[in-house]
């Protein structure tokens, strides 16, 4: 018998209530925080599940250098003719722009960190998943 699972993707920060808020309001999701409030986890509708957890040594990615792997990063869905929309919210809340070339034009993925450093990236809907919204 397999026992049921579920994942959460844990991002790791100074400020866990600071970095939790700034998802929530991306993601129009809710913060949860349990018996630790070192803890925070991210829970909205359409399946967003993630936390973070406060790190007292936390220093921030340094990718983009090129000798740095990005290792992980979310990688946040936006329907098609939203994208600029998206770019603008996610700056307003506190995200940097990471790749900048070429934004004189509609692109399918622009990449950001956070407000604690993590890359993320808004990217189009792929199809399979636009019919189904």
């Amino acid at each position: 018998m397999t026992v049921e699972k579920t994942s959460v993707l844990v991002l790791d920060c100074a400020e866990p209530l600071e970095l939790a808020g700034f998802y929530c309001q991306l993601l129009n999701a809710e913060s949860r925080i349990g018996s630790d409030p070192d803890f925070v986890e991210v829970v909205g509708g359409r399946g967003v599940h993630l936390a973070v957890r406060r790190d007292h040594g936390y220093a921030p990615p340094s990718w983009p250098r090129p000798e740095d792997a990005q290792q992980a990063h979310l990688r946040i869905l936006v329907p098609p003719g939203d994208m600029d929309e998206a770019e603008r919210e996610v700056i307003g809340l506190g995200a940097r722009p990471v790749d900048t070339k070429d934004n004189s034009c509609p692109r399918d993925v622009r990449v950001y960190t956070d407000p604690a450093g993590h890359s993320f990236s808004l990217a189009v809907y792929p199809s399979s998943l636009s019919s189904h919204s």
